[in-house]
């Protein structure tokens, strides 16, 4: 087993429910510090459940961020962190996050000892101070070989750069019954239900989601949809939702905290944009779900086509919903789904592999 004696580790995350990034870090908090790290983790938003979670694990949470999204106060505020706690290494989850962390230590190390920041992304940069932050990290951890060719173009050296697969683990507790699950959501327990996860940003892309979750409720009524996730869409996506009468169907919600317990009650999962691990694919996956997506990097990644889920083209729109709704109409095709995305997660994404992967590259 490996080991970290002594060494203090600061994460730098978003503020999140345990899924996708949220679960990553997560996992990767009680790993390390299961295996002797002092693991420290600064948040850099207020949204989730993510924050209390950590903290009945025993890992000491941070919250810097103040806000539903990262702001610029963080660098400040993080730079002070890092002087107080004086990590050996930093180790941030996400773009915004690895600009943030990159500029905190430049203010926080000036005139003494740097930690060593090791980067977590899962999309490629999209801008120059993205790119700025992957080449001054000394490990740069990409969840795929095709973000780790991303970053080498955004000029990280290859001696820095690791892909580490994203870590699909599905043992949180089961707290909550369906009925309960129901309650709290204000779903009802006798439909069929389904979750997408994704920042309510303009590449996920959710108009394709809305607009599929309209096209199924023209053949079946008895479908409920939960989309969490935050971000500056959220008053207009909700407002479309109205307009659309869909709102009766369709619940849109910053977080979630019985979030575990609701993916283990859906149907089926599913993903419209470009989002950091798919939102919840993997999740979904660890859990014996299926999932439908629209094709990117990170439904490649997770997804066989037709084998785990279904992989669909942007055009025509129709076959989002149409993949869909073959996994509304025949139970015996979304169980064996299921159960071979669940059988694909334990092979190549299990987290006692990721955690191994981050001792390494925090070592």
């Amino acid at each position: 087993m490996w080991h970290i004696t002594g060494n203090s580790i600061l994460l730098v995350a978003r503020g999140a429910d345990p899924v996708g990034t949220g679960r990553e870090v997560e996992i990767a908090a009680t790993g390390l510090a299961a295996r002797g790290g002092q693991v420290h983790v600064a948040l850099t938003s207020e949204v989730g459940s993510l924050s209390a979670r950590l903290a009945a694990s025993g890992i000491t949470v941070h919250q810097i961020g103040r806000r539903s999204q990262p702001d610029a106060a963080i660098v400040g505020r993080l730079a002070i962190l890092i002087r107080h706690v004086q990590p050996a290494t930093v180790l941030s989850f996400g773009r915004p996050q690895a600009v943030a962390s990159a500029a905190a230590l430049a203010i926080a190390a000036a005139g003494g000892r740097r930690p060593r920041l090791v980067c977590r992304v899962a999309v490629a940069p999209r801008t120059l101070t993205e790119a700025w932050a992957v080449t001054r990290a000394d490990r740069l951890l990409a969840s795929s070989e095709h973000v780790a060719e991303a970053c080498r173009k955004a000029g990280v050296a290859r001696h820095r750069l690791d892909t580490i697969a994203p870590a699909a683990d599905a043992t949180c507790p089961h707290v909550l019954t369906r009925d309960t699950v129901a309650a709290r959501l204000g779903l009802d327990p006798a439909n069929i239900w389904s979750l997408c996860v994704a920042p309510l940003v303009a590449r996920s892309r959710l108009d394709r989601l809305l607009w599929a979750i309209d096209q199924l409720g023209v053949v079946r009524r008895d479908v409920e949809h939960v989309l969490v996730g935050s971000g500056s869409q959220l008053h207009r996506l909700r407002r479309r939702a109205r307009v659309q009468h869909l709102a009766e169907r369709l619940r849109i919600m910053p977080s979630c905290e019985c979030l575990p317990d609701l993916l283990r009650e859906v149907r089926f999962v599913w993903q419209s944009g470009e989002v950091a691990l798919g939102g919840g694919l993997f999740d979904a996956m660890a859990a014996g779900k299926p999932t439908v997506a629209v094709e990117s990097e990170a439904a490649r990644q997770a997804i066989i086509d037709g084998e785990t889920g279904w992989i669909v083209p942007p055009l025509p729109e129709s076959e989002f919903p149409r993949r869909a709704f073959s996994l509304i109409e025949d139970d015996a095709v979304a169980s064996r789904l299921g159960a071979a995305a669940q059988g694909r997660a334990a092979r190549h994404f299990s987290a006692d592999r990721f955690i191994s992967a981050l001792l390494a590259a925090v070592r």
